[in-house]
């Protein structure tokens, strides 16, 4: 990218961009690479007193310690993945925190580009580096199923109350679903079923605050779901 005007109080900005290079503090949406600052999203470039940072055009996942989300793999060094988890700012997946035991330089016999995995954030720290781990029960490569995106303020909806809409679609499916955090559901099982279940959830996504959606969402996977007669 052309190195940008860092005067420029406002100014559109890509993820990537070089915001600063003269050693201002990286604010919000921003983080520093090398010592120099970068732009984590899209959004308008805003310089002030406490340094320079990004004013997003869209809201996005912020992560939290705790939070299970599903990644992808977007660049591998001799020690570390880098995983896209829909969020501002990179997550590094280091060899220590993979249940396989990897030499240093051997990181893409296990994990490659393009692979999906549910991670588990161990931290997020003041500067915003975020720590991830797959050493916990049931995080692991995906392998198979399809993945939706959806808004990450609606993952709470597609769970529902006490878990009751992600039970509900469960149980009418015969599928199994993860939901993660940062908006990224995982549904593995017969191809037509699991395609029910991901056109039910965009449901959800767009009609959230609808009054009935959990009867509305039974009737449409009952009316749509295959025949079952040739399964045995």
């Amino acid at each position: 990218m052309e190195r940008r005007n860092t005067k420029s109080k406002r100014e559109l900005v890509l993820p990537g961009d070089l915001l600063d290079d003269s050693g201002m503090k990286a604010g919000d949406y921003a983080y520093v690479r090398d010592g120099k600052v970068y732009a984590a999203v899209l959004g308008v470039k805003n310089v002030s007193q406490l340094g320079v940072s990004v004013i997003p055009l869209w809201g996005q996942y912020m992560p939290s310690a705790g939070d299970l989300v599903i990644g992808t793999i977007v660049d591998i060094g001799s020690s570390n993945w880098m995983v896209d988890i829909n969020a501002p700012y990179p997550a590094p997946l280091h060899v220590n925190e993979v249940p396989w035991k990897v030499e240093f330089g051997d990181t893409s016999r296990y994990l490659n580009i393009g692979n999906v995995v549910m991670l588990k954030i161990l931290s997020v720290d003041e500067s915003k580096k975020i720590q991830v781990t797959m050493n916990d029960s049931g995080l692991r490569r995906l392998e198979g199923g399809l993945i939706v995106e959806i808004a990450h303020s609606k993952v709470s909806r597609v769970i529902g109350k006490s878990g009751s809409m992600i039970q509900m679609l469960k149980t009418l499916s015969d599928c199994r679903i993860f939901v993660g955090q940062n908006g990224r559901i995982w549904i593995d099982g017969n191809d037509e079923r699991a395609m029910v279940v991901a056109d039910a959830i965009k449901i959800i996504e767009e009609e959230a605050q609808s009054s009935n959606l959990t009867e509305k969402i039974k009737a449409f996977i009952e009316s749509n779901l295959p025949d079952d007669e040739e399964e045995e």
